[in-house]
């Protein structure tokens, strides 16, 4: 939104006038809403500020710290109209809530998340709605689902708690990082007397489990529900029907067209082997309920085993005799991973890259990984490359047929569609066409990936992505007397852990670190950080080059190349008890890849949890679920321990939980108020009303 900088002279002493103009690209409508309703909404809040609409310029005069409040909410308006999304007068009403919350009116951020923030975070789209948080509160509850492995959700009726925890179940799922989805409560009603209650099984659990169902149907196509059900992807289910009862098999592993649940893999299916080749499966064996631990590496990947899984491995003065690897049980290695301050376990690496088999793709991988770091694709101009490096954009060129590389101004070059006579006006530029068939265009810096076809295409594709990330964004970072390694920086999320599967795949490893945005120092071009960067560590083979700008090719030789990756068992930390499978594969070496592309012998079941109403489990049936369905899983824990429906003297497992486990890393309890109801406004009254009957009479 422009504002008129000239237009700040006070009309009365004490008080501010702002004029704010609306760009023409938005109806006001949208702005103001269908008979000024949002316009009303927003004087409504403000009556003590005048606030005038000319045309397409809005005025507001009145106490200083109010005008800075409405300056800021048409701003943050005109970030949500940006992205398509229309304001209702719910939105209204929730930002003006938590820009007062967060103390706006000086015009400062504090740290605090942006009501445009909140309301633009998707989390789910679905059967042509959006489904994604109302209130900042929410977007802290789904933000804590992202980066916990167990999250409580705790709060009144109308919250969402649910409904999203829900969605990011279904994102997890769609997106890959899970392989199945648990949603379950506790039938209090029913409990243990579901036998006196008429009909069958299905009759007497399923209006304790109707809900979870109807919120499905909103986000999953109701037709492939039964097919999930059935095929166990997706299982809803009474909370004492999961009683001791043993957890389906799942797991991440590595096949030639990507990734695969270990549960699903026959006898004669082919995995992906220690030097990247496909080996055939030659059995499959259940191994019972067994003590599991988790596995973690110096670099972050880890993975779960039981305590008599067998690992290859070696220590220093292994490799210094020149012995063989040796094999170790798991439980042998426990507290003795340490040989004075150094690890002592070096873990197995791939020996060469994963061979995928050959995709077609719309646009060079090298150009595509040149585009991801230093291109602008964002649809609403003409594709442009920011270098001051002529030999990429030379480079650049020479990879995509049909542009050319037009130099604008300073490191800035258009990258313009080659005319030939005869062409028609609206042939669509190459770039913008390979960017659209690839989901990119309208990408910005923190929201880049590399597409799927490109992460499981070839090992000489992958590389050329990686060289042309390296060479736009990452550089050789030299040491004295050690050898180089290579450092990579992103805003994107998304990108950062792309960067780190095309590493990994390629037999190197990755080291990920987060410099957050605020406090930066401000770079050339003056302006302060926006998006946290992401920083990667990399190391990659002797024989992988992994850059092809001359001047950083040359830096690196110069330092010794990159020298060996290397792998070491960081630590062993128990992770309950849980059924395990074992898979006899034919390679040499019995190895097979897993999850972050380590090589290992058996893991374990990935699910996303979601325990609703959990008000209603007892302490033991709360520690029941925590401790025999999470080793490997996220898991999301909602009720509202206002309305337990347990008899009476019984506690709470959700009361008591609280008590036990705040405070506990990786484990983050979310709470939500009235303020965070998003059905009917009567209903956040009615909670309210009750909350304060309750502390008038010392409930």
């Amino acid at each position: 939104m422009t504002q008129t900088p000239t237009a700040r002279t006070p009309a009365v002493p004490g008080q501010a006038r702002a004029h704010f103009t609306v760009p023409a690209k938005h109806p006001m409508v949208t702005v103001l809403g269908s008979g000024d309703a949002l316009l009303r909404v927003i004087e409504r809040a403000f009556p003590a500020t005048d606030i005038h609409v000319r045309g397409n310029q809005v005025s507001a005069v009145g106490e200083a710290a109010e005008v800075a409040l409405v300056q800021r909410l048409f701003d943050e308006m005109m970030l949500v109209l940006r992205t398509g999304q229309p304001m209702t007068e719910d939105a209204v009403e929730r930002s003006i809530a938590m820009l007062r919350a967060n103390g706006a009116g000086d015009g400062s951020r504090g740290g605090e998340e942006t009501p445009a923030e909140v309301l633009t975070q998707n989390i789910l789209s679905s059967r042509g709605r959006t489904i994604r948080p109302k209130t900042l509160n929410q977007k802290r509850y789904v933000d804590a689902i992202d980066k916990n492995t167990i999250v409580f959700g705790i709060g009144p009726a109308g919250t969402g708690k649910t409904y999203l925890a829900m969605a990011k179940a279904v994102q997890a799922l769609q997106s890959k990082q899970v392989s199945r989805i648990i949603l379950t409560r506790p039938a209090v009603e029913a409990g243990e007397r579901l036998g006196f209650l008429p009909g069958s099984l299905f009759d007497k659990i399923d209006p304790y489990l109707r809900p979870l169902y109807d919120a499905l149907h909103d986000m999953i196509d109701p037709d492939s529900i039964p097919r999930l059900m059935a095929a166990g992807t997706i299982e809803v289910a009474p909370l004492a029907y999961m009683r001791g009862r043993a957890q389906p098999r799942f797991t991440k592993v590595l096949t030639p067209d990507g990734w695969r649940p270990i549960g699903d893999l026959q006898v004669g299916d082919l995995v992906v082997g220690s030097n990247g080749e496909p080996t055939p499966v030659l059995g499959v064996y259940p191994q019972g309920e067994k003590d599991i631990y988790r596995v973690t590496a110096q670099d972050g990947s880890w993975t779960l085993c039981c305590g008599e899984h067998l690992w290859t491995v070696r220590t220093a003065s292994d490799k210094r005799r020149d012995k063989p690897w040796r094999v170790l049980e798991t439980k042998e290695m426990i507290g003795n991973l340490r040989a004075a301050h150094a690890r002592r376990y070096e873990l197995p690496m791939l020996t060469a890259p994963v061979a995928y088999p050959e995709r077609a793709v719309p646009m060079d991988p090298y150009a595509l990984g040149l585009l991801l770091g230093d291109g602008c694709v964002t649809g609403s101009t003409t594709p442009s490359f920011s270098t001051e490096d002529e030999e990429l954009v030379h480079a650049l060129e020479a990879a995509l047929p049909g542009v050319t590389a037009r130099h604008k101004s300073g490191p800035d070059y258009v990258l313009n569609r080659v005319k030939s006579p005869g062409d028609a006006v609206t042939l669509a530029n190459p770039v913008t066409r390979a960017m659209r068939e690839l989901d990119l265009l309208g990408s910005r810096s923190h929201s880049k990936f590399v597409p799927d076809d490109y992460l499981f295409n070839t090992a000489e594709v992958r590389l050329a992505v990686l060289q042309g990330l390296l060479d736009s964004d990452g550089g050789p970072v030299t040491q004295r007397d050690r050898t180089s390694r290579i450092q990579y920086s992103t805003a994107s999320i998304v990108l950062r852990d792309d960067v780190v599967a095309l590493v990994q795949s390629l037999g190197g490893v990755a080291y990920t670190r987060r410099r957050a945005a605020a406090g930066r120092a401000r770079g050339t071009a003056l302006a302060a950080h926006r998006f946290d960067s992401h920083v990667v560590d990399i190391r990659l083979p002797e024989d992988i080059e992994p850059f092809r700008l001359t001047r950083k090719l040359d830096a690196y030789h110069a330092a010794g190349g990159g020298g060996r990756p290397m792998r070491f068992i960081d630590s062993i930390e128990p992770a309950g008890r849980e059924e395990a499978v074992c898979i006899q594969v034919a390679a040499e070496d019995s190895l097979y890849v897993t999850q972050d592309y380590l090589l290992t012998h058996n893991t374990l079941n990935e699910a996303f949890v979601v325990l609703d109403e959990a008000q209603n489990t007892t302490p033991e049936q709360m520690k029941m679920f925590l401790t025999r369905l999470g080793f490997d899983s996220k898991i999301v824990v909602t009720g509202d321990v206002t309305q337990v429906d347990l008899p009476g003297g019984t506690k709470s497992g959700l009361r008591q939980v609280q008590e036990i486990l705040e405070g506990v890393p990786d484990i983050h309890f979310s709470r939500l108020t009235s303020e965070d109801v998003v059905r009917h406004k009567l209903v956040g009254r009615i909670v309210d009303a009750y909350e304060q009957y309750d502390s008038h009479n010392g409930k």
